[in-house]
This record gives structure tokens, sequence and C-alpha cells, in this order.
């Protein structure tokens, strides 16, 4: 399975440093959000890496139903999924895309910090 977020409706990648990123992806389906990724990733030996990762695809084998399953993240360590981690319950998409997109933006430095620690990362 490709770790990079198939092709969506809507695609958007923000840099928020020289070796961090964020990617969203959604699809939707008059005007309702069908599925989404929320990702942040880190330019790490050349290539960007995910550290973690929010997912919405109930249509796939391997996506989750956010409606039914609740929101949680993948880890990333060492290019692979260390873990899951819950967010919160059951609630709409679209809800859920907003609520993704806001606890990544609270938590970056920490899920940074954790990839940095794990990769012995050192900051000049």
């Amino acid at each position: 399975m490709s770790e990079k977020p198939r092709e969506y409706d809507r695609e958007y990648t923000t840099r928020t440093g020289t070796t961090i990123r964020r990617r969203l992806g959604y699809s939707h389906n008059h005007g309702k959000v069908k599925r989404f990724v929320v990702q942040l990733e880190y330019l790490h030996e050349g290539d960007w890496t995910p550290v973690v990762r929010y997912d919405h695809d109930p249509e796939s084998d391997h996506g989750h139903d956010v409606t039914d399953e609740g929101l949680h993240i993948d880890v990333y360590r060492d290019g692979e999924k260390y873990r899951q981690e819950y967010v919160a319950p059951p609630m709409p998409a679209s809800v859920a895309l907003d609520f993704a997109e806001d606890h990544l933006a609270e938590n970056t430095q920490r899920f940074t910090r954790r990839f940095e620690e794990w990769h012995e990362i050192r900051k000049q």
C-alpha cells in the first residue's frame, strides 16, 4: 500500500518550515465530505516521510470510517505505521475533517519533536 494519499477532488500542501509540511486531500459529493486525509510529513533523508495521518475512506479496504470508528491518527516511525492513537468519538466526516486539521495544528510541534527524537535528527 502506498503511503501517499490517492487522488482527491481537492488537494493542498502547506510547508510550515524547511523540513515540515501538511498535506490535505478530500473528496466530496454535493458538498458532503466522502473521504479525506490530513497528514504531517517530514523531509527526511531526501524524501517526504509521513509523521502522522488522519483519514476517512469507508470504501477502501484499508480506510477508516470516522462516522463509525471515530477519529484516530496513524503514527509513523521508521517509514512504517507504528501505532494508532484515538482522538475523538464518531462524528460526521465534515466535522472530523475540521477536527483533524485543528488537532494537527495544535500538535504539530509535539509530533515533530517526537519524530526527530525517534530518528535522532539534530537541529542546528
